[in-house]
């Protein structure tokens, strides 16, 4: 089946928890063998699942990056999935408040790790002739949400990045695609507030929260051979918020 992952090596950022955890466990129950890349690996714990390896990485190191992904490569021979999950909220303020720390922190691990990552991955999957790569955006990148302008801005980055990664890689079998999800049920919702929370899931004509297993089901359809003849795309995922 065209859906399945057998023997791929994919790599998932931010895989120890969240929305990284379960498609990191699709993935691998898809026949995948996942490489699990997180600044803290202890909720890995209690998963429900081994990956083929996992490594203490911070994304918005390019230094530890660049070490994690060779690491892959020489322990698996190649790295032919990449999904780019790690990210952080980032204060709930206005922007003229926003603090300037928050700023440079929320866009160095939402936008310019991915970056990082996939530079990497785009070199070495032309190189094989064949690959994926999904990043995990946010409806925040499309339609910008107020009090949030930092994860905004990295969230519509990262949507442009990959449109433009997209170009440069069709003539090699390598695919760059994002989803954007609406407000998903994760513990992040934690360092929100309650009249945030209420107000993103207002704008959800389902009226409800998107679920980790609909985002990683997504994902793992993106990122299979199925998925052959997509690529610059950002997929919806928020129960007809955003239609186009």
């Amino acid at each position: 089946m065209k859906t399945r992952l057998d023997g791929q090596v994919a790599i998932v950022t931010g895989a120890a928890r969240g929305i990284g955890s379960g498609i990191a466990r699709l993935m691998a129950e898809r026949g995948a063998r996942v490489v699990a890349w997180d600044r803290d690996l202890a909720p890995l714990e209690g998963a429900g699942f081994a990956p083929a390896h996992a490594a203490r990485v911070d994304v918005s190191s390019w230094k530890e990056v660049e070490a994690a992904f060779a690491d892959a490569v020489a322990r698996f021979g190649r790295v032919d999935i990449l999904v780019n999950n790690a990210g952080v909220n980032g204060p709930i303020a206005p922007a003229w408040d926003y603090p300037l720390e928050d700023w440079d922190r929320v866009v160095a691990i939402d936008m310019t790790a991915v970056f990082y990552a996939s530079r990497l991955a785009a070199r070495h999957m032309r190189e094989n002739r064949y690959g994926r790569i999904v990043t995990i955006a946010s409806i925040a990148g499309k339609e910008g949400v107020p009090y949030i302008a930092a994860y905004s801005a990295a969230k519509a980055g990262v949507i442009g990045f990959s449109k433009a990664l997209a170009k440069e890689l069709t003539d090699c079998g390598v695919t760059v695609n994002c989803i954007a999800p609406a407000l998903t049920e994760t513990e992040l919702l934690k360092g929100m507030t309650e009249d945030h929370i209420s107000r993103m899931k207002a704008k959800i004509p389902m009226g409800r929260l998107v679920q980790v297993e609909e985002i990683a089901e997504m994902a793992a359809w993106i990122a299979s051979p199925a998925c052959s003849f997509t690529t610059g795309f950002v997929f919806d995922i928020t129960g007809g918020r955003a239609t186009y």
